[in-house]
């Protein structure tokens, strides 16, 4: 068995890259004391605004915590939101370098907000079409001059069907990081779910699943899980599968070898940002390790303590540290 200090002290030397769709996430915090005279819906009295980074970047925000270097390579618009997403970056140590502008885009905000650590509406402003020729042309570029200069250790695909991971940007990435040795690992949406073929680990959630293979059923026990791996594979030919559960936990294949890990008990405040964690987490110990048993048992952890903070958040490397040692008692 692998020492957890030995693990998380490896995270200092790996390098990982983040493409896909970053986002600004607005939280407008306020408190509610009565209704509008306007219409029957609460006014509510803003107390703070605070603004972190989303999407993709939150992957990286979660890497960069845990001790590893994270590069995020995406195309935000020229705009405010965009400078304030890279000066977020900048405060976070995180690389964006090899990200691009396009004057024709803009960048992702999701306004939330928020009363009584409830969440009462939330406001998207964003594009969602595909990159244009020129603007793939120029982040696979980017993406070539980062895979040459920095040689990283696994690259992950974070989509979130904003646009910036089209047909011709998945595979290029994917056929890329082959050649050059790098492994893989993709955060899935439903539009593009089977354009990630041969990648190392394809991380959906069981809803996702249960939608892309048209599949009808209401729990899943192991064997329907290592039906449903027989046919992602037959569709991607992918080295591992990662399925996340919900509160029911993770279920993990690869060739043979499966297990599902049940959720340890948590008091859940929000869910969001819980997904970019686990793929985060799992991304950093299978580099790292090789091991993907422990991989899902310490992305299986951390799921679950982001999901005891309100808004997006990126996991604690002290608090997880002490809970892999807790719960896996190593």
């Amino acid at each position: 068995m692998q020492n957890v200090d030995e693990i998380f002290a490896r995270f200092k030397e790996l390098r990982i890259g983040v493409i896909g769709d970053v986002m600004l996430d607005t939280y407008m915090w306020g408190h509610v004391e009565r209704i509008s005279p306007e219409a029957p819906v609460p006014i509510v009295s803003l107390d703070k605004k605070e603004q972190r980074i989303g999407g993709a970047g939150n992957v990286a925000l979660n890497i960069q915590s845990l001790g590893a270097t994270a590069f995020v390579l995406s195309v935000t618009g020229e705009d405010e939101e965009a400078v304030c997403l890279h000066k977020l970056f900048q405060k976070q140590a995180i690389n964006a370098d090899y990200s691009v502008q396009s004057a024709s885009r803009i960048t992702t905000n999701k306004t939330r907000i928020i009363s009584r650590n409830q969440q009462m509406m939330r406001l998207d402003a964003e594009i969602t079409t595909d990159l244009a020729k020129d603007e793939e042309a120029r982040l696979l570029a980017s993406f070539e001059q980062f895979l040459a200069i920095e040689k990283p250790h696994l690259v992950i695909l974070e989509d979130y069907n904003k646009g910036v991971l089209t047909e011709r940007v998945i595979h290029s990435t994917i056929e890329l990081c082959k050649k050059a040795g790098v492994l893989t690992a993709v955060d899935p949406k439903r539009k593009n779910f089977f354009e990630y073929r041969g990648v190392d680990i394809f991380k959906p959630n069981l809803k996702e699943v249960r939608e892309a293979l048209n599949l009808l059923f209401t729990d899943a026990d192991q064997g329907l899980l290592e039906d449903i791996h027989q046919q992602l594979h037959s569709h991607l030919g992918h080295e591992v599968s990662f399925i996340t559960l919900s509160e029911k936990g993770v279920f993990y294949q690869q060739a043979d070898r499966a297990n599902i890990l049940p959720s340890h008990i948590r008091n859940v405040a929000d869910v969001s940002g819980a997904g970019d964690t686990v793929i985060a987490v799992a991304a950093l110990v299978y580099a790292a390790t090789k091991d993907i048993h422990l991989m899902a048992e310490m992305a299986n952890i951390a799921g679950g303590l982001v999901c005891e903070v309100v808004g997006t958040a990126a996991i604690d490397r002290q608090k997880l540290l002490h809970e892999c040692e807790a719960l896996l008692g190593f």
